[in-house]
């Protein structure tokens, strides 16, 4: 499993450790081989400079990863600086080092041609899952890559106690686990790209091009640990949440097959996650493009993992 961010994070190992610790997880450090902090070129001298901001985002990644998949080697690529250009080569730098999986918390919102070009140098490698945050900014905005033909975009949910026990009935079937209340996150960033093409598995007839999100995760209220800066225990939200999640939920279900896109596994077993009905990410004139509707909806796609069934080859 390999986390890119930008700049380094010196207190990565302890703070992984300390998080992993409070949630009984089994140790993940350099010595017993399940972690590794690595540049964009490979290396570990130097590394690059340090950027508070982005320091709680690599902690929030690597620490999501070993809650949902404890078992998984995390490796840790750290850009140069938080510019795309150099974001990329840092998950090129991933896919040398034989990830599998790539987690992703960052994007832009602003759509360019020219990253049909970046999609075909950076994404387009069958077996691999490239798994990308869809932004905070809520419909209509949507970041890039998450909106890329070929990486699973995630958007986000909100979890909270509710006393229904079960199934309760809305017209038909209203999905609702056992003493939860799942909607869609309000900030979650949704919608129809103007230049991404549509992959053959979506099937959405709103939105000719191709539409994100195409799964969810929760995406707040949850707690971090790190110690740059001098913060200790964190309660954080966002898409950046639910993106290393996900990640973990494809690792957790095992290596895509060596000519697949992952990105469409969850399109071929809807049944395998949980639909999300309720909330909304903006005004669309209530439009699944940002409102939870039964099937796929753009704050949540296809809904959020009942398991890792629909994330597996």
């Amino acid at each position: 499993m390999a986390v890119v961010v930008a700049f380094n994070y010196p207190t990565a190992e302890n703070d992984l450790a300390v998080y992993r610790r409070q949630f009984h997880l089994p140790p993940c450090t350099p010595a017993n081989g399940c972690f590794r902090e690595i540049n964009q070129n490979g290396g570990t001298t130097p590394p690059p400079t340090t950027d508070p901001g982005w320091a709680v985002e690599a902690a929030l990644d690597i620490e999501m990863v070993s809650a949902t998949c404890p078992t998984c080697n995390v490796l840790l690529v750290e850009a140069n600086d938080d510019t795309i250009g150099n974001l990329l080569t840092a998950v090129a730098q991933a896919r040398t080092q034989g990830a599998k999986f790539i987690s992703m918390s960052w994007g832009t919102d602003v759509e360019h041609p020219f990253q049909l070009v970046r999609d075909q140098t950076h994404f387009n490698h069958p077996g691999i899952a490239f798994v990308a945050s869809s932004g905070d900014r809520g419909f209509p905005n949507l970041n890039w890559p998450a909106a890329s033909q070929f990486v699973t975009g995630v958007g986000g949910t909100r979890l909270e106690r509710s006393r229904q026990p079960g199934w309760e009935p809305h017209g038909g079937q209203k999905p609702r686990r056992r003493g939860w209340l799942e909607t869609a996150w309000p900030g979650a960033g949704s919608g129809c790209s103007l230049i991404q093409p549509k992959p053959p598995f979506q099937q959405d007839a709103g939105c000719t091009n191709r539409t994100v999100a195409d799964v969810s995760a929760v995406a707040e209220n949850v707690a971090l640990y790190t110690t740059t800066p001098d913060a200790g225990w964190l309660t954080v939200a966002g898409t950046s949440v639910s993106t290393p999640i996900i990640a973990g939920v494809y690792a957790l279900a095992g290596n895509p097959g060596p000519n697949d896109r992952p990105n469409s596994y969850p399109y071929a077993r809807p049944w395998a996650l949980n639909d999300i009905v309720e909330g909304s990410n903006g005004s669309c004139g209530g439009s699944y493009l940002c409102t939870a509707v039964p099937g796929y909806d753009g704050p949540t796609g296809i809904g959020t993992p009942n398991g890792v069934r629909g994330f597996r080859a």
